[in-house]
C-alpha cells in the first residue's frame, strides 16, 4: 500500500527564515540578546487608537509567570518559555506540530508612549499590553477656515 503524504507548500520557508535571521543577526547583531536561544516567536499585531498603543501577542498555552515585558526606551522586550508536554515520559505523542522552547521578541514602538501606565492581561492565549499614548504623541484635530 502507498503512503499519501500531504503536500505542504510552505514547508521550507520557516527554515529559510531562521537562516536569514541567523545571516542578519551575525552581521548586525541580535539587539542585546546575543545569549538569548529563542527557538520559536509569538506572532504580534500592534493597533494604534487616538489614546493609545495596543500590543497583542499570540502566546497560547502559556502561564503568565513564564512571560515577562520589558520597555526599553522606544523598545518593547517580551520573552519567555512555552514548556513542552511531550517531556512527560509517561505519554507517547504521534505528532508535535506546536512550537515550544524559549522565545523573544524585540519590538520598537510607533509612538511616544507612556510607559509607566502601562497596563498588561493574559486571557484566551493572547497576552494585551495597552500604552497610553504621551500628549504630544496623540493625534489633535485643529479646524482651519477656509477663505
Amino acid at each position: 500500500m502507498t503512503k499519501i503524504k500531504r503536500y505542504e507548500p510552505f514547508w521550507g520557508i520557516d527554515t529559510f527564515r531562521r537562516d536569514m535571521e541567523r545571516l542578519f543577526d551575525s552581521f548586525f547583531g541580535r539587539w542585546g540578546a546575543e545569549d538569548f536561544p529563542a527557538t520559536w516567536a509569538p506572532l504580534v499585531d500592534i493597533e494604534e487608537t487616538k489614546e493609545s498603543l495596543i500590543v497583542r501577542v499570540e502566546v497560547p498555552g502559556m502561564n503568565k509567570e513564564d512571560i515577562k515585558i520589558q520597555a526599553v526606551g522606544d523598545n518593547l522586550v517580551i520573552s519567555g518559555e512555552r514548556r513542552s508536554q511531550a517531556e512527560d515520559k509517561d505519554r507517547h505523542f504521534h505528532r508535535i506540530e506546536r512550537s515550544y522552547g524559549m522565545f523573544q521578541r524585540v519590538l520598537t514602538l510607533p509612538t511616544e508612549v507612556e510607559h509607566d501606565k502601562a497596563k498588561a492581561s493574559y486571557e484566551n492565549g493572547v497576552l494585551e499590553i495597552t500604552f497610553p499614548k504621551s500628549e504630544k504623541a496623540k493625534t489633535k484635530e485643529i479646524a482651519i477656515e477656509v477663505k
